[in-house]
């Protein structure tokens, strides 16, 4: 079944552990093999008494398994003292974040995608943001935004980061190109896949730095088309995510007001009743949506928890704010599943929800997995499966006019006049063909309704 696009995919996250092994081995990292980490600080031949080169550790099937593990939630049980929330944020620290390997993590997950009848990525993840950061720690937050901001953009640092987050983004989509052969006639699969970034801002950190990394964003955003918006991330439930997550939203609210051509998604409602007070729980969803302009919600699990969540989910409906749902993230972090997650809730509600899988490489999983889990698990038919996939597409931050006439609620089943009685066909013609190639989203809508049409007519 064709599946469109996955919006909520964090690039680090989507490796499988495997890799990460393998690319340590070619790195000549040295393993902590008590602590089940990578050393980057020492490399063979020159590891540490009792740590082996992760070159050596395929041929240690059980060091090898405890690395996987470690890496993963493969196997994981929650016990007393480390929770699957724990276990799962937790691995990103063991296996690092070594950007020169950023291309290969492209080959690896468009080629999962291709293999899925994927067409379209989003990829999360954070560019180096030192020179902003240390701008930030330097200038300091005294609560004027708009003077932080002019102090940020008169700094050298900062100019010059904006840069290279760029040349990271590019260079990271140029090697998995070359890795892939696209272009030439031994391209593989995964060239048919359009990826674009989301930068990720890290909200565990002080205002300063927050907020120097949000305008990092707005920046390179407004000015590079492979970046399409910008993302918050780290543990929703963290001392300093809590604490600060209204400031955070009226930070989004002013460079929002500055750069309101940039396209916002956030992680809020990845919460449940265990991991915060109740009074944690009854805003995130809301002041995302109405104080940090946020087009698309990742998770939005805690969504009864808000205060008046009926009207919320109405609002978010006419306002067409979708909600990435992460059916298998959130069972092993929140152990939300089933009926207890909220996923059939905004369906009723008319809210547009989309799959998709989080950090596959941690979970273990793909979107075919995410589909069939919703399959399995609610009374769902093809055309509720088909009109998820629609969704991934339509709220896609690609440019463009799209191939669908909005109405509340959304039902993506009437094209625009242009394209009526075309969709389906392998190329457009007349208007349509006017509108398919002066629009990115429309280019792909167009395509995965071809693949519909295919896939359809098997049967």
């Amino acid at each position: 079944m064709p599946k469109g696009g996955d919006l909520h995919n964090h690039l680090g996250g989507a490796v499988y552990a495997e890799t990460f092994i393998r690319e340590a081995g070619e790195d000549g990292i040295c393993v902590d093999a008590v602590r089940l980490k990578m050393d980057a600080e020492h490399h063979a031949p020159d590891c540490p008494a009792g740590e082996p080169a992760a070159r050596d550790v395929p041929s240690n099937q059980h060091l090898y398994d405890e690395l996987i593990d470690a890496f993963s939630m493969r196997t994981f049980v929650p016990v007393t003292g480390e929770s699957g929330h724990d276990h799962f944020f937790d691995a990103f620290g063991r296996f690092g974040d070594d950007k020169r390997f950023t291309g290969e993590w492209i080959d690896e997950v468009a080629s999962r995608a291709a293999a899925q009848n994927e067409q379209y990525l989003e990829l999360m993840q954070t560019p180096g943001f030192r020179p902003a950061a240390t701008a930030g720690l330097r200038i300091g937050w005294n609560g004027d935004a708009a003077r932080l901001k002019e102090a940020l953009l008169a700094d050298e640092g900062f100019r010059g980061n904006v840069g290279s987050a760029r040349e990271e983004y590019s260079e990271a989509l140029r090697k998995g190109n070359e890795i892939e052969h696209c272009g030439k006639a031994d391209a593989r699969t995964g060239c048919k896949v359009k990826v674009r970034f989301l930068f990720q801002v890290l909200r565990g950190f002080p205002p300063e730095q927050v907020f120097a990394q949000t305008l990092l964003g707005f920046e390179v955003a407004s000015a590079d088309p492979d970046v399409v918006g910008i993302n918050f991330v780290m543990p929703e439930d963290g001392y300093i995510s809590m604490r600060d997550y209204a400031l955070q939203m009226r930070m989004l609210d002013y460079l929002h007001g500055q750069y309101p051509k940039v396209h916002i998604t956030l992680h809020a409602g990845e919460l449940n009743a265990d991991m915060v007070p109740p009074d944690g729980l009854k805003f995130h969803i809301r002041m995302a949506v109405e104080e940090g302009h946020a087009e698309r919600i990742g998770h939005g699990v805690d969504v009864m928890y808000e205060d008046q969540p009926g009207e919320l989910m109405k609002e978010m409906a006419d306002r067409h704010v979708m909600v990435e749902v992460n059916l298998t993230s959130n069972d092993v972090i929140l152990n939300v599943k089933g009926n207890d997650h909220p996923f059939m809730l905004y369906r009723k509600a008319g809210v547009p929800v989309a799959l998709s899988t989080d950090d596959e490489g941690v979970s273990r999983i793909d979107l075919t997995h995410e589909y069939v889990r919703a399959a399995d698990t609610y009374p769902l038919r093809y055309h509720d499966l088909k009109l998820m996939v629609r969704t991934s597409i339509e709220h896609s931050f690609l440019p463009g006019d799209s191939l669908f006439e909005r109405v509340t609620p959304e039902k993506l089943e009437t094209p625009v006049a242009a394209c009526r009685r075309q969709l389906g066909a392998e190329t457009p013609a007349g208007v349509c063909a006017t509108l398919v190639q002066g629009s990115e989203k429309a280019q792909q809508e167009w395509e995965l309704e071809h693949r519909f049409h295919v896939f359809e007519a098997s049967f």
